[in-house]
């Protein structure tokens, strides 16, 4: 997505993807933590100052772009996440 970039913070056993759009100072973030070999996608928080631009989907982009490079399933707890497995059925391998 044009505009936005992500990152991933690896703390241990938890983690987040952070999301900064350009020309703005509010952050979207993906909250994650580890358990049994998976990624437990907590929560998804994206500011209504930059909603409506897709930043929510890049995070989950960015987590299923990471589990398939490395090998994690991932456990969508998360509304958001769960959401977009159903959306997306070729992810169904992935999950935990």
């Amino acid at each position: 997505m044009e505009g936005v970039t992500i990152t991933r913070r690896d703390h241990g056993t938890k983690g987040e993807y952070v999301a900064h759009v350009a020309g703005s100072s509010f952050i979207g973030r993906l909250t994650w933590v580890a358990d049994s070999g998976a990624r437990v996608a907590e929560h998804t928080i994206v500011p209504p100052e930059i909603g409506g631009r897709g930043v929510a989907a890049a995070l989950v982009d960015a987590l299923i772009a990471d589990a398939r490079s490395e090998g994690f399933r991932v456990r969508p707890q998360c509304s958001y996440v769960a959401a977009a497995f159903r959306r997306h059925p070729e992810w169904a391998g992935l999950a935990a």
